[in-house]
């Protein structure tokens, strides 16, 4: 119940419809407000004590899905002589969370080709990481990509318009007729709108849009 006190105040939860209990308290809000006031320090706090709770440690992920539940992914360990700073530590982790956030907001689906191979999935900025520190963290600017489509939008090959349908550049339409490999990823899905669940939020329309105009090779 405290957490769906919680929920009345998140605005992404408002988009579908859900509007959580509504017996929250000041002191609700205050913690949701403190919380939200440094959400990225927060967030990243937050995967350090989830991957204490689950023993993850050193280059070890944690997965979290809707599907799967959570689990403790082993990795390689970097060697003793390599040092990571603390902001490289921070945003690994913050890129975690988005990765997390983002696949299973398109229920671990490729949003143009339904591919559901979690670990052939990018969860792909709209606007990059770089440039807009403050959309980071937001799940609307995030789309569930597989690798080559994640590469193709990255790079202006392919866009998306207002309607969410997909664009695909001059220079990729090009290569249409010369392989089989364009018309299975590409030409088949050209005009063909995002796979968006029901209960998920959608792409934002103004990052599309700035994507499209900076990026898009049209």
């Amino acid at each position: 119940m405290k957490l769906s006190n919680l929920a009345s105040f998140d605005p992404a939860l408002r988009l579908r419809g859900i509007k959580g209990l509504q017996g929250a308290s000041k002191l609700d809000r205050e913690m949701w407000e403190e919380f939200h006031g440094d959400l990225e320090g927060n967030i990243i706090a937050s995967e350090e004590i989830i991957r204490d709770l689950f023993g993850a440690a050193g280059e070890d992920e944690l997965e979290v899905s809707a599907k799967g539940g959570i689990r403790r992914i082993p990795r390689a360990k970097t060697p003793p002589e390599v040092t990571e700073s603390i902001q490289t530590v921070k945003q690994r982790r913050g890129q975690a969370y988005f990765r997390e956030c983002v696949l299973n907001n398109y229920e671990e689906q490729c949003a143009v080709t339904r591919i559901a191979v979690r670990d052939l999935l990018v969860a792909s900025h709209i606007l990059p990481w770089s440039s807009h520190p403050k959309e980071r963290l937001n799940v609307q600017n995030g789309i569930s990509l597989s690798r080559l489509h994640d590469a193709a939008f990255d790079r202006g090959y392919i866009a998306f318009d207002h309607d969410y349908c997909l664009l695909v550049s001059g220079e990729l339409r090009d290569q249409f007729g010369s392989w089989e490999m364009f018309f299975a990823n590409f030409e088949r899905f050209e005009g063909q709108t995002l796979f968006i669940p029901p209960e998920a939020l959608p792409p934002n329309p103004e990052f599309l849009a700035e994507h499209r105009e900076t990026v898009f090779r049209g």
